[in-house]
């Protein structure tokens, strides 16, 4: 179940890597403005606000990348509360998108559900092991 577990938190981890690259590197070009509904003025104008989002972005993905490494190396306690760190961090903003704008529920499912899911089968490993 761990096995599982790890895979599903990396599929959030990768979303989070793609949107890490759509605010912080793509954010003024079309692909980010078909993703998250932009015209070119406020893409230009909410630039510096995108690239610092996406950081944060990128650094959720970066606590489950690490949690896995640490786990693999056979140290499941530390590696296990990084990927949950980050993960149920992804949860909680994606709960936070959906509840000040009810138009991003897409884009918050998105978010914290294969976060939420990857979670609670990691939790449901560490107690069953």
């Amino acid at each position: 179940m761990t096995t599982a577990a790890l895979v599903v938190t990396g599929l959030a981890a990768l979303v989070h890597v793609y949107v890490f690259v759509l605010e912080s590197l793509l954010w003024t070009g079309p692909r980010a403005a078909r993703v998250f509904g932009l015209d070119a003025a406020t893409a230009r104008a909410t630039a510096p606000l995108a690239f610092n989002q996406g950081f944060y972005n990128l650094f959720l993905a970066l606590e489950i990348a690490a949690g896995t490494v640490v786990i693999a190396t056979g140290h499941r306690a530390v590696g296990a509360t990084l990927v949950l760190v980050g993960a149920l961090s992804m949860v909680g903003a994606g709960l936070v998108l959906v509840l000040s704008d009810r138009t991003k529920a897409r884009a918050a499912l998105v978010q914290l559900v294969p976060a939420l899911l990857g979670s609670l089968l990691l939790i449901a490993a560490l107690t069953t092991d």
